[in-house]
């Protein structure tokens, strides 16, 4: 009997049925800078350098990690895609860059045309959101290193800053003060120890006390975008650094945009944190100290000010119906 491509588990078919699919949530994301469709060797990309003196490009690469168990357990595959986005788009924006485009990398043990193109709709939904282009990407088929209904998800973004701009925390200084921004959830770090903890003795669609929804509902809530935030802050130059609390907590990450020679001081009792945290620490024994290191907490942005300047952070973000907390300041 002869083998084929197929019978080794790739389908060739399944493939073009998701550019199919995809083709066109894709180019709704395009703008006129996008020079290529869909299928050529490389993506074009024309930049607009009008407006800009020294141009930098900052990029980014990342995952969503062991969240997309969570999706998959679950069946809900249209909220990954945001998830990526949005945590890139975040990543580039705290060192002062405007978004340009985004492109995806998504391996699968077996493909799904259907399960494809709900991911590249949350792709593009959050694309069209942060007002960056779609422009290409990678879908494998690789049996034999994931499960059928597994996947995996990375994800590159580029923008552009005047260099002048760069945002890099080199200025704080004793007597700045920290303020963070709410995030909805985990947003897209610590899901192999909630996973661990929750679902050895829960199922995904469990509903637990102190909890709106089920835990799919409340693991899969969308990583957030603060990139309004950041340009309207940045815009006006009243923030010294911005730290986007992902993998690390508070104050791994915090540490990285805060030079050397000065001390984080966080004001744990500051904010309420959000249940689903609560629910985690609870269901394995964990410490208050690995909690901080893990999970954000319930703050997902933190923005590091002149204390002079906080009435007028205050007022700025008002008006995009954020709030505000102080949480901590530089010592």
């Amino acid at each position: 009997m002869s083998n084929d491509y197929k019978k080794s588990g790739v389908n060739l078919e399944a493939g073009d049925a998701t550019v199919d699919k995809i083709k066109s949530v894709v180019k709704s994301t395009f703008n006129k800078n996008v020079l290529t469709g869909i299928g050529h060797f490389g993506a074009l990309y024309e930049l607009d350098l009008k407006g800009y003196t020294n141009p930098v490009l900052v990029s980014s690469v990342d995952g969503v990690g062991t969240k997309l168990k969570v999706a998959i357990d679950a069946g809900v595959h249209n909220t990954v895609g945001q998830d990526l986005v949005n945590h890139c788009v975040n990543d580039i924006a705290v060192c002062g860059a405007k978004p340009l485009y985004f492109m995806d990398y998504m391996a699968f043990g077996k493909l799904d045309p259907e399960v494809a193109a709900s991911i590249v709709e949350g792709f593009a939904k959050a694309c069209r959101e942060n007002d960056i282009a779609l422009i290409g990407g990678e879908t494998a088929e690789m049996p034999g290193l994931y499960q059928d209904k597994d996947y995996d998800l990375s994800g590159t973004i580029v923008g552009i800053v005047e260099k002048e701009n760069i945002i890099d925390g080199s200025n704080v200084k004793t007597g700045d003060i920290l303020l963070g921004f709410k995030s909805n959830g985990l947003h897209t770090n610590g899901y192999s120890l909630a996973r661990k903890v929750l679902f050895d003795k829960h199922s995904v669609n469990d509903k637990l006390e102190n909890l709106d929804g089920s835990l799919s509902d409340e693991l899969l809530h969308v990583h957030k975008s603060y990139y309004e935030i950041i340009q309207n802050l940045s815009s006006k130059k009243l923030v010294k650094s911005f730290s986007h609390i992902t993998g690390g907590g508070i104050i791994g990450n915090t540490k990285r945009v805060v030079p050397d020679n000065y001390k984080i001081n966080i004001n744990w009792d500051s904010w309420e944190i959000p249940n689903i945290f609560k629910v985690i620490q609870a269901s394995g024994n964990i410490t208050d100290d690995e909690m901080r290191k893990v999970f954000n907490l319930g703050i997902g942005l933190i923005a590091i000010i002149d204390k002079n300047n906080l009435a007028s952070v205050k007022e700025s973000v008002s008006s995009l119906g954020e709030d505000v907390i102080e949480i901590g300041e530089i010592e």
